[in-house]
């Protein structure tokens, strides 16, 4: 099993999402501001303990300039494994 897979999907996205935060130099607030989602929901999601709904997920895409497609498979989101 490699390592990817261990980590928690969760984590893989919010780790994603804070990179390309930090590649467009945004701060959580900017980005909430940008994504209409509450600062501390951003945290929450970049720290890996929240599910954000799809929603969600294209509100952030679209916050960080980036399609979701491009986001999971270039910020190495997916898994493997497709169960």
């Amino acid at each position: 099993m490699k390592q990817k897979d261990k980590t928690d999907i969760k984590q893989r996205f919010g780790l994603a999402i804070r990179k390309r935060r930090h590649e467009l130099a945004l701060s959580q607030e900017e980005l909430s501001f940008r994504s209409e989602l509450h600062r501390t929901y951003i945290s929450d999601i970049e720290r890996g303990s929240r599910n954000p709904s799809l929603e969600n997920i294209a509100k952030l895409a679209k916050a960080l300039e980036i399609s979701v497609s491009h986001l999971f498979a270039n910020y190495d989101i997916e898994t493997e494994d497709s169960d």
